[in-house]
């Protein structure tokens, strides 16, 4: 048997990685300024995360839902805590395309509608309704075009008013800073407006911060840079720091019932172990402040490199725009200065998302392989 074709793939095969280096089958060592589609979010191999790990396997890996399980009780005591979401309930699943599908289906099921409105460039995932949310028609198969989605330019409230007038939405989704999309953001007034308009409407606000969440932006969730109040949150990605984790964020007046959302694999007692760990690293290590702070360090690296036609992002979820396509730069990059980073459907767009515990020694770094690979 061979695999399913479907990743063109660099050529570096890793073999072990610890903080953000990552060491391949020949002993060369990369720096990892990508982790992964900014999974890793306290490192690679972090010592804690680890000890979680290995001492929850030595009890207990995998039960199903259909008994108690503690540490998802302390693992909704503990997110609420650290990122001041304590009015919402979680309910955990297993990755960003899942989650997002549970926060649509219980926008319907809470409006007895269907369509959503998403925005140009989004992207909420590969699954049913999350890729019809997905501004990506090369995968969208005509199944997934059966969903009714509308898609709207961000800042544009006139037409985005007009569209929600029409009484037939459920629920409409946005990323605060758009990942794979390029990082583009929608403005604080715009947001605002459109939570007031989803509150009138009785439609559903889901914020995706899959990639965006657990402290990548400088905030716990980016949302939390425009003071708003979504009525789902969805997560992923940097939650697990590479054990695969997801879960939803459900405001308290959105009422639950048994069977209205299920899951075999989601909550496990080793995908705990592993959220528990990263926020006990986040919290004790004070990386969303890191994130903050080296996002700024970043900017102002970024701003003394000629070639770099904007920055754009916050924390550490950013990116470098250049006026050309940097398929070759990262190419440059990975094989001769052994450097991770990622592109983006902005074919422009160079992203960066780090681990949250980097330092400025680390930054440095990186900006010295970028001018050379820019010279």
């Amino acid at each position: 048997m061979k695999l399913f074709d479907v990743y063109p793939l660099y050529d570096v095969t890793p073999v072990s990685a610890k903080g953000i280096v990552i060491t391949d089958d020949k002993g060369q060592d990369y720096l990892d300024f990508y982790g992964g589609h900014a999974v890793i979010s306290i490192g690679h191999a972090h010592p804690l995360y680890i000890r979680r790990l290995k001492d929850q396997l030595n009890k207990i890996g995998f039960y199903s839902n259909a008994v108690h399980n503690p540490l998802q009780v302390e693992l909704a005591n503990k997110l609420g805590q650290i990122s001041g979401c304590s009015q919402y309930n979680l309910f955990l699943c297993n990755s960003g395309a899942e989650a997002n599908e549970n926060a649509l289906k219980l926008a319907s099921f809470e409006t007895g509608k269907s369509r959503v409105i998403a925005f140009n460039n989004s992207f909420h995932g590969r699954t049913s309704a999350a890729v019809a949310t997905t501004d990506n028609e090369k995968i969208n198969a005509p199944i997934n075009k059966q969903q009714q989605v509308t898609f709207l330019p961000f800042n544009a409230i006139t037409t985005f008013k007009k569209e929600i007038e029409k009484g037939d939405v459920c629920a409409v989704i946005f990323e605060s800073i758009q990942g794979v999309g390029g990082l583009d953001e929608p403005s604080t007034e715009f947001l605002k407006k459109v939570g007031e308009l989803c509150k009138n409407k009785n439609v559903i606000l889901i914020a995706d911060e899959v990639q965006s969440g657990f402290g990548r932006s400088g905030k716990f969730f980016a949302f939390q840079h425009h003071d708003i109040q979504p009525d789902i949150i969805t997560i992923a990605k940097g939650m697990g720091n590479g054990f695969p984790v997801g879960g939803v964020l459900i405001h308290g007046s959105i009422e639950a019932s048994y069977g209205k959302l299920g899951t075999t694999f989601g909550g496990n007692h080793l995908a705990c172990a592993a959220t528990l760990s990263v926020l006990e690293v986040i919290e004790k290590e004070g990386l969303v402040e890191n994130a903050k702070d080296l996002g700024n360090y970043f900017l102002e690296k970024a701003s003394k490199i000629p070639q770099v036609q904007r920055t754009k992002g916050k924390g550490l979820m950013l990116g470098l725009e250049f006026d050309f396509e940097v398929a070759e730069l990262r190419k440059k990059l990975i094989y001769e200065q052994f450097l991770f980073t990622g592109g983006a459907k902005d074919k422009n767009v160079l992203r960066i998302l780090p681990a949250l515990n980097i330092n400025k020694e680390d930054m440095d770094l990186f900006f010295g392989k970028l001018k050379i690979a820019l010279s």
